[in-house]
């Protein structure tokens, strides 16, 4: 029976000929991503030996700059645990700062076929590189530092075929919130993607998808392989690889379609992602007192440069206070080079380091009581970006932007013709 590419590798990995849905399979990890939260005290508990240090990477990406005591706590406590095992990859504050999925994105560290963890729920992320990546919780992916290996069941694959071109001014994160609204909850599934459509998007809007698709509560998100995929990790990462694509007779639960280019700017009402995606008109007008470009799903190159293009020549309502963080240092500073940098603050943006900041509420930029924010992050949970009275819209890059100009929640086609 043909299997689906999640399937191809967990079997793969697990030394098996088949794995289909409801299969409990132990599979090797290729890659263990611990970042600053494994190191607070009280999660992290001293790690006597690990089986490869290789293939560990060590990320400080949620508070960084430390914005607490604990936080530089757990800073210290992992430079200790690198210089202990002498892991190669690590990423401190600095040069190499970023957000552990960007920078997964950045050097290649995700393979296609392999598998990699990290602790953080949007892991599957790096799914656009043609691997199976997962959040797991700390004992889980303590165990694979030590080991080398977890386990999985296996759950059914919805395939999401993309077909068209996405219209200027829509993005992929308005494709992501048709999927959501359109589709809902994806839990215990997988979600692949592909399709004539892939070839029209870039890494930054595809890793959007698979980004989001923890909101779907998905398990695996995939992209199948291409020529730009390809050449973009081989650009990135000389070891070898095999890409994995769907047998033609694979079973999904369902296959659906995606017209990229009847799409139109959406916006997630608050507190929830699934089922609640609006056209940007029903939000239009709504004050703003905040408005956020950043995280691992919209700090992108392409997102930083389609914020700069709605503001070029115009400022941010004095109302409304905009904050743009960077997915990583890299990006800073080729956003810095093309003057994409000097464009945002021009116009009255605050860009800070790259760091997850206010994406989870951790710093740079928490709301206040009863305030609203129009965010292109991952989630608009219920106190999710400060507190709880606070009401978050979740919209494009281009449709942040364009509502930081306005004061209002505002439809990014009108600055973008």
């Amino acid at each position: 029976m043909g299997m689906t590419i999640a399937e191809k590798i967990l079997a793969k990995k697990g030394g098996l000929k088949q794995a289909g849905p409801g299969d409990l399979v132990t599979v090797e990890v290729d890659t263990v991503i611990l970042f600053d939260n494994n190191f607070m005290t009280n999660r992290w508990r001293e790690i006597l030996k690990v089986k490869d240090p290789d293939r560990i990477i060590v990320v400080f990406d949620h508070r960084v700059p430390a914005a607490t005591q604990a936080s530089a706590v757990a800073q210290k406590i992992g430079r200790g645990f690198v210089a202990k095992f002498g892991i190669r990859r690590f990423h401190d504050v600095g040069y190499s700062q970023g957000i552990s999925h960007q920078l997964v994105a950045d050097h290649g560290y995700a393979l296609p076929g392999s598998v990699l963890l990290c602790s953080d729920s949007h892991t599957c992320s790096a799914g656009v590189f043609n691997c199976v990546a997962r959040g797991v919780g700390q004992p889980d992916i303590v165990y694979a530092a030590i080991k080398n290996e977890t386990w999985f069941r296996v759950g059914e694959t919805v395939r999401y075929e993309l077909e068209g071109r996405l219209p200027r001014a829509v993005t992929a994160k308005d494709a992501f919130l048709q999927i959501a609204g359109e589709h809902g909850d994806h839990a215990t599934q997988n979600v692949e993607y592909g399709g004539a459509g892939m070839q029209h998007l870039s890494i930054n809007a595809r890793k959007t998808l698979t980004t989001m698709s923890a909101e779907l509560s998905a398990e695996f998100a995939t992209f199948e392989p291409d020529d730009t995929m390809i050449e973009w990790v081989r650009a990135r990462n000389p070891a070898p690889f095999e890409p994995v694509y769907p047998d033609r007779d694979a079973k999904y639960l369902a296959v659906r379609s995606v017209n990229l280019s009847a799409l139109e700017p959406l916006v997630a009402f608050p507190d929830s992602v699934i089922g609640n995606s609006h056209p940007v008109a029903a939000a239009a007008g709504i004050a703003v007192d905040q408005a956020f470009i950043g995280s691992c799903a919209n700090g992108t190159l392409d997102d930083l440069t389609l914020a700069a293009q709605v503001l070029a020549g115009r400022r941010v309502s004095p109302k409304v206070r905009f904050i743009v963080t960077p997915g990583s240092q890299t990006i800073y500073r080729e956003a810095l080079k093309l003057g994409v940098i000097a464009t945002l603050a021009d116009a009255g943006a605050v860009v800070t380091p790259a760091t997850c900041g206010a994406c989870g509420g951790g710093h740079l930029g928490l709301l206040g009581p009863n305030e609203t924010c129009i965010t292109a992050t991952t989630r608009n949970f219920k106190g999710r970006m400060g507190d709880p009275s606070a009401k978050i819209y979740m919209g494009s890059p281009a449709t942040v932007a364009a509502s930081a100009i306005t004061g209002v929640i505002t439809d990014p086609r009108e600055f973008l013709h």
